[in-house]
Formats: structure tokens, sequence, C-alpha cells
């Protein structure tokens, strides 16, 4: 089969340091060309993957609507003038690139890793449309009241190959906060979290571009960072994460936003380590209450938490892996939906 896998510019395929999606894209590219397809993947500058790659646009999170219109264009230009070779476009990236096809007969599927616009779904369902299905990579985003046309779930993946599983961890072994500092990704209750449990917090993670989660660092999170309490490490390669998740006790998500998926929780699962989290978003679809982690309530927690957290066995973790997020079980799953 010929499968056309679009991602966004802005990050390459795969990403250096910070870049869930693009480390899945790139993934799910190899994985498909190992299974026998013919893979040609649209994506930034600097990409690559085991089958063919075309870059095209501007690896830049900030761009102008010009940059915008002109990625847009070529995505255009491209699929008009070359979707009769595939069989199969599978994008990652934006609901507008696949306008051009939405009639055409080869299959489509449109993968959410975010939010989705719900408008922006009904409009497109509105328009002739021929074999476009949906996923969404959680419940919480398939499920989103008011979504129309074909919708299925299915999880994001991680490649334990990458990933140390150790069973057991220094009494006194720090949490870990990873991720994007940002106010909603929540490093602020992490930190707070842990002053009152008297532990460790190792910060990981990139510090935004923009002005205002700046001024959050600036304000919030660096007048903690003491460097024996609170340690903050900047941003960290795979190697580096997969040390960093291995001796943790517990990965902190105590997140003010709804995840669509967190692709570090399944990361640190792979590692054998627990989750704590509060309940937004799809981290009870990850997090098993008391088993491979616990979801607590903001300003609720104390110190029958950890005597909870020391109750959790990390084969649990790992099982939850095997069970749920192998490259094997999800690529099956798109690969059902190609036929």
């Amino acid at each position: 089969m010929k499968i056309l896998l679009i991602n966004d510019p802005g990050i390459p395929v795969p990403p250096k340091l910070y870049g869930g999606i693009e480390r899945i894209v790139y993934q799910l590219a190899n994985e498909y060309t190992r299974l026998g397809h013919e893979v040609t993947l649209l994506a930034g500058p600097e990409s690559c993957c085991d089958g063919k790659t075309i870059t095209f646009g501007k690896n830049d999170l900030q761009k102008s609507k010009f940059q915008l219109i002109k990625e847009i264009a070529f995505v255009w230009w491209f699929l008009l003038k070359n979707h009769k070779k595939y069989d199969v476009v599978h994008s990652f990236g934006r609901l507008v690139y696949l306008l051009p096809i939405l009639n055409k007969p080869l299959k489509k599927i449109m993968s959410y890793q975010r939010e989705v616009t719900v408008k922006n779904i009904q409009l497109i369902h509105k328009l002739p449309n021929k074999n476009l299905h949906f996923t969404g990579c959680s419940d919480y985003i398939s499920q989103k009241k008011g979504l129309v046309g074909n919708w299925h779930t299915v999880y994001n993946f991680v490649d334990t190959t990458q990933y140390t599983f150790v069973e057991k961890v220094a009494v006194d072994a720090p949490f870990v906060f990873l991720g994007r500092i940002d106010n909603i990704k929540g490093c602020h209750h992490a930190i707070a979290f842990a002053k009152k449990m008297n532990r460790k917090l190792v910060i990981a993670g990139n510090i935004s571009h923009l002005e205002h989660e700046k001024a959050y660092f600036e304000n919030e999170i660096k007048p903690n960072i003491d460097g024996h309490q609170i340690t903050y490490i900047g941003s960290v390669n795979d190697i580096q994460k997969n040390e960093l998740l291995g001796k943790a006790a517990a990965l902190l998500m105590l997140i003010d936003w709804d995840e669509p998926f967190g692709i570090v929780m399944a990361e640190a699962l792979a590692c054998g380590t627990p989750i704590i989290g509060f309940d937004r978003g799809a981290v009870k679809e990850v997090v098993e209450n008391g088993v491979n982690g616990l979801i607590i309530k903001k300003d609720a927690f104390n110190f029958l938490t950890l005597n909870k957290l020391l109750l959790i066995n990390r084969i649990e973790c790992i099982k939850s892996i095997n069970e749920k997020y192998l490259i094997s079980n999800i690529v099956n799953k798109y690969t059902t939906l190609f036929h």
C-alpha cells in the first residue's frame, strides 16, 4: 500500500528534543515501511524517515499568517498533483490540508493529537466527502460532544526499546516534572507538591518562546529553584529522558488543562515509573488509580499520598504499556482503518 504521511512544519521529524507528535509520526513512518508499505513523509525541513521524505514550509513555532497560507497552498498543490499515486493519506497536520481531496476516492485519515475544533469538523462533514475517517489520541478527544463523521480512538504508543524498565528506585528518589514549562502544564503545582511532601523535584523541559510564559518561568518557577530540593536541568534528549524517568519516584502531571494524551505519561510507565496527576483530559484514561499511578485533587494531597505511592508495584506500570501502548498494537489499528 502507498501511504502519504503528513505533519505540520514547525519541528523536524524526528525531533531533536521537544516534539511528541513528531516522534509519533517518525516511528509510524518507519513501522509502516517495515511492514512493507511504500511511505512518503511530507513534513518540515530537516525531516527524515525510512521511507521517502519531501520537506516544505518553515520550522518556526511563531509563524506569520502569510507563512501558514504558503504552507497550506503547497500541500494543496502537492495533493492535487499527486493524490492518484497514493492509496492512503494519513494526516497529523491541519484539517484544511485535505480540502482538495475530500471527495476523491483514496482513503483519508485525519489524526488529532490536540483539541478538536468541533465547528470545523461539522463544516467539513457537510462538504462532499468519501472515505474520510478521524482518529483521536484518547476517548476525551474522539468522543467530544458535537463531533460528526467516522471517529475512532487510537492511543499514542511508546517504543519500549528506547526505555529501560527500573523495578526499584532509591528511597529518596525525586519526583520529576517533564514537559514544556507553560502555566497550563502545572510546573508550579509540581513544586508545591514536592515541597509539601518534603521531597526533591527535578524539572526538565524547554521554556516557552511566548512572552507571558517566559514571565511565568521567571516569576513563579525560577525563584523556587535552589539546586537542592528543586532542580531545573533544561531540555533533555531521549537518552537523558530515559535515565531521568527511570530514577524517579513518580512523574507529576498536575496539569491545569485538558491534556489530549500526554506521551510523557506512557514514557514514564515504560520505565516503570508511576504517575501522579490531576483528573484533566485523558489522564484518567492512562492512569489506573492505585495501580500504575494516583489521581489526586488539587490542594487535597497529604502524606497519605506518599503511602499510596509506595504501594504501587512498578511492574504494573510496565504491564499497562504492554497492554495498551505498544507500537505494534497501534499500527494495527491504523492499518485496519486503511482497509
